[in-house]
């Protein structure tokens, strides 16, 4: 039995996530990307993160970090609360490495270039 996707769908990740991991140009919209990025995450996929950042903000990315803040955590559950033509408002529900629950709340801002959803930048949000 194949694996449920870690975006929280319903598919099967190589229905899923995968697609867009393999090919950018496979989320057609900003939630789908948002998904595809919170996956990556998941699974240690430090290049698609940082590919998946816009042209535009990607200088000020860092790999190591990128990759640092994905393995130190144990990634648990994606929570979309909100999406349109280019936010997402989510919550990533994870371990940190005391193995404390905590939760990520942020609003991300997500840009269209060339016919490829990119990740722009986010907002954490304070509760």
């Amino acid at each position: 039995m194949e694996q449920l996707c870690p975006c929280g769908s319903t598919s099967a990740y190589a229905e899923c996530c995968k697609l867009i991991h393999d090919n950018l140009q496979h989320a057609h919209s900003a939630e789908q990307l948002m998904r595809a990025r919170y996956t990556a995450f998941s699974k240690g996929f430090i290049d698609f993160i940082y590919d998946s950042f816009h042209p535009d903000s990607r200088p000020h990315q860092h790999k190591d970090a990128i990759a640092q803040w994905a393995s130190e955590n144990k990634w648990l559950k994606l929570e979309i609360l909100h999406s349109d033509s280019s936010h997402v408002e989510f919550k990533a529900h994870y371990l940190n490495a005391d193995m404390q629950a905590e939760v990520h709340h942020e609003m991300s801002t997500f840009k269209k270039a060339k016919g490829i959803w990119y990740f722009l930048r986010g907002a954490e949000v304070r509760s």
